[in-house]
């Protein structure tokens, strides 16, 4: 993969590639990652520079490490630790196109679990369901999944995370920072989300609205998910199900924040006059 990147790598020209893949794979993408890392830094490559299919299922911690410039797009299923310290790079995992009429992904796990571990940046998308533990110490990454085991989310510090499904027990535990949206329609989440850190809303306010709509749209757009497109064709209906899960100090310093900005505009506008 190095070697076939290497227009990429030097000149940063996009290059598409395309490998079947099995799970004695390990950490596929990271070495390629990491000698992108050592010539740009963290600012990485233009972003879908390195676009690399895969097909067939993949071993522990694919997408380790990603870095952005990094499009890896997976069809199939995947062992644990599945995008662990992302950095930046983009991962889609959608079941293969080869299937039943009456499959429906976001009713299968898909992925594994520790998921999204220790990520900082990036984006993941799945289309179908995740293990245990998903997101655990997520610092700064988007990602968005259709269902997951206990402890989602456990000790988060920053980022957004998007459950289309049901979710395990536990769910936030630790959570001090970054904000969940998940699916809700049978208003039972309260049973199993972790309450200590965390407080649940409805999404109201217009900025929250328009950002769990972008991130469907882009869940739709790289994965195709079938869910993702009957919530987008009646989203007024399928908004009103969803929970929001925002950390309590952290939602101070955002109102904290918000407010300051208030107050900076209105002395600008002041001074102006």
């Amino acid at each position: 993969m190095i070697k076939a990147a290497q227009k990429a790598i030097n000149n940063q020209e996009e290059v598409t590639l395309d490998y079947a893949i099995k799970n004695t794979d390990r950490a596929v993408g990271t070495m390629l990652s990491g000698v992108i890392a050592q010539k740009y830094g963290e600012e990485g490559l233009p972003d879908g520079t390195i676009k690399i299919k895969f097909k067939g299922s993949a071993g522990q911690s694919f997408g380790a490490f990603a870095v952005k410039g990094l499009d890896l797009r997976l069809e199939g299923e995947t062992n644990d630790y599945f995008g662990k310290g992302l950095s930046g790079g983009r991962i889609s995992i959608l079941p293969p196109a080869r299937r039943s009429d009456d499959f429906k992904a976001e009713e299968n796990i898909i992925a594994g679990n520790t998921g999204l571990y220790g990520a900082t940046s990036g984006e993941l998308y799945i289309n179908g369901k995740v293990g245990e533990r998903f997101g655990v110490r997520n610092s700064g990454a988007i990602a968005v999944i259709e269902g997951a085991g206990d402890h989602c989310c456990e000790y988060m510090t920053g980022g957004r995370v998007v459950v289309l499904g049901k979710t395990g027990r536990n769910f936030a535990a630790g959570m001090s920072g970054g904000v969940a949206y998940v699916y809700d329609p049978d208003h039972t989440f309260d049973y199993f989300c972790n309450m200590d850190m965390v407080e649940l809303s409805l999404v109201e306010d217009s900025v929250s609205r328009k950002e769990l709509l972008e991130l469907i749209r882009q869940h739709y757009l790289h994965t195709g998910s079938a869910l993702a497109g009957r919530m987008l064709d009646d989203w007024h209906r399928y908004i009103e199900d969803f929970i929001q899960v925002v950390p309590i100090e952290y939602k101070r310093v955002l109102e904290e924040e918000k407010m300051k900005k208030l107050h900076e505009k209105i002395a600008d506008i002041q001074r102006d006059y």
